[in-house]
């Protein structure tokens, strides 16, 4: 672990792979320090923003490098389930690459329990980890100019879902009329990170 400071506020925790990201991020909501503002997780980092009345940067470090956090901890978040169409244009070609039928593909993708690693790319993005190893594929070697939104898609070892239309390199496996991100909504994101979350087939 290796820690930057970001302006007074905040320090930048390095850990080695995303397992520890989401292990310290988890433990650090479990705790629930009175200083603790915002986390921002990443794959390999995890910014921790605090309130500098409340303790220092040297004390918030410390605090955090104490914590154990092997495990990650998704109780007391509901899962988020999404309803999905799988209709998607690269549904073939992902079944092809990874030797299967689609309804393999399908029957793979939505039977995985995914939690929430971090977002990114777009507000209301949640890079999803939990993906079944043989689906885990590169992104398209030419990205669309437009992926509608709702579009549930794969790329590495993450899933997703595109909260509004936008380009994009995933391959894209259906689609789903849950709204992932809605501004009119308290919190606008519904794929937050440490969020339980699984994809249900629409018949």
């Amino acid at each position: 672990m290796q820690v930057r400071r970001c302006g007074r506020d905040a320090a930048l925790v390095e850990l080695s792979g995303l397992d520890e990201v989401l292990g310290l991020h988890a433990a650090l909501r479990a705790e629930e320090p009175s200083w603790l503002v915002e986390l921002v997780p990443a794959a390999t980092t995890l910014l921790v923003r605090f309130d500098s009345k409340l303790t220092t940067m040297d004390r918030a470090v410390e605090c955090v490098a104490a914590l154990e956090h092997s495990t990650v901890d998704t109780r007391g978040m509901d899962e988020v389930v999404v309803p999905v169409r799988y209709d998607g244009a690269d549904l073939a070609d992902v079944a092809s690459h990874a030797g299967m039928t689609e309804a393999e593909v399908i029957e793979r993708h939505s039977g995985a329990r995914y939690t929430v690693a971090f977002c990114g790319f777009a507000p209301g993005f949640g890079y999803l980890t939990g993906l079944d190893r043989e689906l885990w594929l590169p992104r398209r070697e030419t990205p669309r100019t437009k992926v509608p939104a709702g579009s549930v898609a794969l790329a590495d070892q993450y899933a997703g879902v595109y909260p509004r239309s936008s380009p994009g390199g995933w391959h894209i496996l259906g689609s789903t009329d849950l709204a992932v991100w809605d501004v009119d909504r308290d919190p606008p994101a519904l794929l937050v990170p440490g969020a339980p979350v699984r994809f249900e087939v629409l018949r």
